[in-house]
């Protein structure tokens, strides 16, 4: 195959297509340049379908090489190991968007690969790995309706910045990913300071339109040098079974729609289906095509009652929320506790305090830098009253814990008004429908209950919709039943004041910026609604710190001092650590952060510090030890490096014929500076000491 390549204009640079030259074997092959950043992105499809397999297995991969940034990996295997967060959120950025432009019943496997090749430190390459692996299926012999573009726009400084680089990110009001077709908006993905409805529409449709650009540079790519689709087998469920179950369970559905509790209605179902197992399996009809029949069936009944009834299907209004349950304070031993409950889904967040050593060093393609807010999230197998392996978190999992750390990250305090690193973690302990808006609403609470004064309380809201043709319903607060057949997952988190993030997935081709609208505003009435629930419960941040949380002081010292304070291999630093059990962090602006959980030890540690640190000054009294007997008097430590003498006839208030007899070394005595010559020698007296 011959090298091919197009490019258009985006932003500030060209993208640049290439195909022909890297990964030929596989089905589909794209190189994508922006600037001094490359992407490889490849898509291969099974030849066949797995005995028994009912699902589209679609994987998607990231891998960011650290030689793309011309790094060694750091720790003590030098390669590269199990995926970072980073690489897991490029991974479902691609599959996001991608996943609903499958065709219906394909069930062959396809992999995406994106390997990031080359990184100039300036543009964030997840965006070109999107457009890429979109361009690599409409290339391949893969069926795909695509394609697919994605852009970023960022506001900053009151100017929409299409393609920012991570310098304009990072100090942007908003951020805004946007991915599309023709069609519509197909993903969102947002971080934002407050912002308004009215501004993020303007951002997303600038990146709407520059998506344009970048769609026809694909269907001119796959026109040019793409390859004919392959003809494949689709597992369609069969009309006349579909018929059959209809018949035999539309009625038996009704019944089960008006069971409230989620797992009464799943057991039903079960009951159910086995009822149409037993009446339907034969030789040409399996239990699996049954099951999917009915799957089919309660998709098409569910969509009717929300389409065509004033209620849902649990007897909801369209914008009603579930109940909603505060609580604060509910662990006795943690530094913030708060349990959030909304229908049947409960998130336990937790906050925990800590000082500069438990900020997470995070090695990256833009270079290292320290993270001083973490939010985990949790999702046991009990949540949804199942059983499964307790493992480390998975993809959803970092997925979920992203965007709800996003959603607060507007809010928390920066380390000149609060010098804590602060990590919350979501417990998810039931789930039907947006666990992560809960933990968004849950860790609110709790960050309030640890006292971290957060800048305004932030809630979040998911709404669905269903649509067949131009009729479309959206729903506030949706269920877990209303998400699984719906046709649009959509989170909005906020303040009174503004959007803090923004989520949109959705399984069909595309909505348009009007009905994206009108999701907005529906999702700000929700948003304010769920903030008054969080304000009855607790209506600020604490003014006090828990008890079992560290107090952490800021000292300001002369950068010049540091040395000092830290000593020859760190042996005066030490001395003070072990001597008051503080936890010590140097700045090298001179900022010295002091954490303990005792005050007076805390205190004292600050004492040691200042003593070394500030300059001598003439009448004020030290605690003193003595270093070196003479017989003119004695030469007393009053911090470390720093002696004066404490001249005989200043020891006491009577006539000292032998110093020894009342002063040896180790004796430890409070000392008045008197005097400090002009060769910086200071004197000292034990005698003129004011008594207490």
């Amino acid at each position: 195959m011959q090298i091919a390549t197009m490019k258009t204009g985006f932003g500030r640079q060209d993208l640049i297509l290439e195909t022909g030259m890297l990964a030929k074997q596989a089905n589909g092959s794209v190189k994508i340049q922006y600037g001094g950043t490359v992407v490889l992105v490849t898509a291969c499809m099974s030849k066949g379908i797995r005995e028994g397999q009912d699902f589209f297995p679609l994987t998607v991969d990231c891998q960011e090489r650290t030689y793309a940034a011309g790094r060694i990996p750091g720790g003590f295997f030098k390669r590269e190991g199990r995926p970072s967060e980073s690489e897991i959120l490029t991974a479902r950025l691609i599959d996001r968007p991608i996943r609903p432009l499958f065709p219906k019943g394909m069930l062959n496997e396809v992999q995406i690969v994106a390997m990031v090749l080359s990184s100039d430190g300036e543009f964030d390459p997840d965006i070109l790995a999107v457009n890429a692996a979109s361009a690599a299926l409409c290339l391949s012999d893969i069926p795909f309706h695509g394609p697919l573009a994605c852009s970023r726009v960022a506001y900053v400084d009151k100017n929409f910045v299409l393609s920012p680089t991570y310098a304009e990110i990072e100090k942007a009001e908003l951020e805004v990913v946007v991915a599309a077709n023709a069609n519509g908006v197909m993903m969102l993905e947002s971080r934002a300071e407050q912002v308004s409805e009215e501004i993020y529409l303007e951002a997303v449709k600038i990146g709407f339109d520059a998506c344009k650009d970048i769609l026809r540079l694909q269907e001119n790519f796959a026109k040019q040098f793409g390859k004919p689709k392959a003809e494949i087998e689709y597992k369609l469920v069969d009309p006349e079974l579909k018929k059959k179950v209809h018949g035999l369970a539309a009625e038996k559905l009704k019944n089960i729609y008006q069971v409230a509790k989620k797992e009464d209605r799943e057991d039903q179902v079960d009951i159910l289906a086995k009822e149409l197992e037993e009446s339907l399996v034969s030789d040409t009809c399996t239990a699996s095509q049954i099951k999917q029949a009915l799957v089919e069936v309660e998709k098409e009944q569910v969509r009717d009652i929300i389409l065509n009834s004033p209620k849902r299907v649990d007897g909801r209004a369209k914008t009603e929320i579930r109940p909603i349950t505060c609580e604060v304070s509910v662990l006795p031993r943690t530094h913030g506790s708060a349990l959030f409950t909304r229908g049947q889904t409960q998130s336990l967040s937790v906050t925990t305090l800590g000082t500069g050593d438990d900020e997470q060093m995070i090695e990256a393609l833009e270079g290292e830098k320290n993270k001083s807010f973490m939010l985990h999230y949790s999702f046991p197998p009990f949540s949804v009253g199942e059983t499964g392996p307790m493992r480390g978190p998975g993809r959803r999992e970092i997925g979920h814990g992203a965007l709800a750390e996003k959603s607060l990250l507007a809010v928390i305090p920066g380390k000149d008004k609060f010098p804590y690193t602060v990590r919350v973690v979501s417990e998810i302990l039931e789930s039907n429908g947006s666990s992560s808006m809960a933990t968004v609403c849950a860790a609110t609470l709790s960050l309030m209950d640890a006292g971290v004064p957060i800048k305004e309380p932030v809630s979040g809201i998911a709404l669905g919709l269903v649509k067949e043709g131009d009729k479309e319903v959206i729903l506030t607060d949706i269920a877990g039943l209303e998400d699984h057949f719906g046709d649009m997952d959509f989170k909005v988190a906020g303040t009174k004041n503004g959007m803090t993030a923004v989520q949109l997935d959705l399984k069909i081709d595309g909505i348009s910026l009007d009905l994206l609208k009108r999701c907005l505003e529906q999702s700000k009435e929700g948003r304010l609604f769920i903030l008054g629930k969080i304000n009855e419960a607790l209506t600020g941040p604490r003014q006090e710190l828990s008890g079992f949380a560290p107090r952490i002081e800021v000292l300001k010292v002369n950068p010049e001092k540091i040395g000092g304070l830290i000593g020859p291999g760190g042996k005066t630093i030490k001395k003070i650590i072990a001597a008051t059990g503080a936890s010590i962090d140097i700045q090298d602006d001179g900022s010295v952060f002091v954490a303990h959980t005792d005050s007076a030890k805390s205190d004292e540690a600050i004492r040691m510090i200042r003593a070394i640190t500030d300059e001598v000054e003439v009448n004020r009294v030290y605690p003193g030890k003595v270093k070196k007997v003479m017989n003119f008097g004695a030469f007393v430590e009053i911090a470390p490096g720093k002696e004066g003498l404490v001249h005989v006839s200043e020891i006491s208030d009577t006539f000292v014929k032998d110093i020894n007899s009342v002063v040896k070394v180790g004796d430890e005595f409070k000392v008045i500076v008197t005097g400090i010559d002009e060769l910086g020698r200071i004197n000292l007296s034990k005698k003129q000491v004011p008594a207490a």
